[in-house]
């Protein structure tokens, strides 16, 4: 018995001279064939999608809608975003207290200024309003104050004689105060006061104040009751015949104003003396 026939299976006469098909050898045996292909053309096996490491199979090649070198698109949640400044308190409150108060509107504005520099928060713009407006009621404080002021220096009665000329409100005027001269007719706001010694043409020698709770009783009453202490015996023997009595009453506007002076005032074209008073 040869070799072929220890490894022949039994019953296959055509296998052999025992009837037994031959056994291949093992794979890599001294005369094994090369596996072939099951049909002519068919593609050789390759190599196994994985690697002995197991590593990732390569990124398949671009389709034809896809951008070459960029990875399929891919969308995040929007990551997160400081909080937005407040307001700064000080410059919401430097707007009202601006208007009404004047200068703590200003300081105010100021100091929310400073604020809003160093802590980062917003309302530079109110405090700069604050400030305008602060400025602005400030100063019109002061031109009212001023304004006020003189009002009531105006009304302020002279002490009688002055000390030097000087130029003051026609309701000043008290009995005995000289003029330098007497204005033309018609309303009289303003005059020029004088020292009795020095050269003068008018004298104050009559006043009457009448009621500050009265109505208005019209223009023809008022000249009146005005001219009542505007007459010869209130002058003195020294005086001269040329003098005339002028009587200065107050007129419906100056009325609406406070004005309730009445002045008995005696004139000349030539200086008059000293003292006119009797």
């Amino acid at each position: 018995m040869s070799d072929d026939d220890l490894f022949a299976p039994p019953g296959d006469a055509a296998s052999g001279p025992s009837g037994r098909p031959p056994v291949p050898p093992p794979s890599g045996a001294p005369g094994a064939a090369e596996p072939r292909a099951a049909e002519a053309g068919a593609p050789r096996p390759g190599p196994t999608p994985h690697g002995p490491s197991g590593a990732a199979a390569p990124v398949p090649p671009p389709g034809p809608g896809d951008r070459p070198g960029f990875a399929p698109e891919t969308y995040y949640a929007p990551g997160w975003q400081p909080a937005t400044p407040g307001v700064e308190p000080l410059a919401v409150a430097s707007v009202p207290a601006g208007v009404v108060l004047g200068p703590v509107g200003v300081g105010l504005g100021a100091a929310a200024l400073s604020r809003v520099r160093s802590r980062g928060t917003r309302g530079r713009g109110l405090a700069v309003t604050g400030m305008v407006l602060g400025a602005v009621a400030t100063l019109g404080w002061v031109v009212g104050g001023i304004a006020w002021w003189q009002g009531e220096q105006a009304r302020t009665p002279l002490a009688g004689d002055v000390d030097a000329p000087r130029t003051v409100s026609a309701v000043q005027l008290v009995l005995g105060t000289c003029l330098d001269e007497l204005p033309p007719d018609g309303e009289v706001s303003r005059v020029r006061a004088v020292p009795c010694a020095d050269e003068h043409r008018a004298q104050v020698v009559g006043r009457t104040d009448l009621g500050a709770d009265e109505v208005w009783p019209g223009q023809d009453a008022v000249d009146r009751r005005v001219a009542r202490v505007c007459t010869p015996e209130t002058l003195g023997p020294d005086a001269p015949e040329d003098v005339r009595l002028v009587v200065w009453a107050p007129t419906e506007a100056s009325w609406r104003g406070g004005d309730r002076t009445g002045l008995c005032l005696a004139s000349s074209e030539a200086p008059l003396p000293a003292d006119l008073i009797g």
